[in-house]
């Protein structure tokens, strides 16, 4: 089920199930969980894609394993808000998504999501080899994160 705003996933999600962001790349696909309160954001793992079948899969077991009940997909629009071809991958990797599996998903802006991830990791003085292989998962966070402040933000705002 595509929702057109994230706020959408308060009224979809049973309540105590918790969201997993999807940081979805050409090669790999970064997860991040939320806790079931929808507070705080932690990075899961890196998927490394193969085929549609087993990446859907690989993921929809980690979303089980965890009492996932909604999806958030990072889109990664221009600087500008217009979309290009990697938004156009990303969402028809949504689509297969969902026809395998009916689960509620939102879009995020991941803009910004992998750039500020890399700068604090450099920051954090993490080799490169090390920022390399959490990045993903990492930017996965940052994306969930907003996501889960910004329904925060609604709820508190009434």
């Amino acid at each position: 089920m595509l929702l057109d705003n994230i706020l959408h996933l308060r009224g979809t999600v049973a309540e105590g199930a918790r969201l997993m962001a999807l940081d979805i790349g050409s090669k790999t696909i970064g997860l991040a969980v939320s806790d079931a309160a929808w507070i705080v954001a932690s990075p899961v793992k890196t998927i490394r894609r193969t085929r549609m079948g087993a990446d859907a899969a690989e993921l929809f077991r980690l979303a089980d394993e965890r009492g996932v009940g909604g999806l958030v997909a990072g889109l990664p629009v221009n600087m500008d808000g217009s979309e290009g071809p990697r938004c156009q991958s990303v969402r028809a990797f949504a689509d297969n998504l969902l026809a395998i599996r009916d689960i509620p998903l939102a879009w995020w802006d991941e803009r910004w999501s992998t750039l500020a991830v890399e700068r604090a990791m450099i920051d954090a003085d993490l080799s490169r080899a090390k920022r390399a292989k959490a990045v993903d998962a990492a930017a996965a966070a940052y994306i969930l994160q907003g996501a889960l402040d910004r329904l925060a933000a609604a709820r508190r705002d009434g």
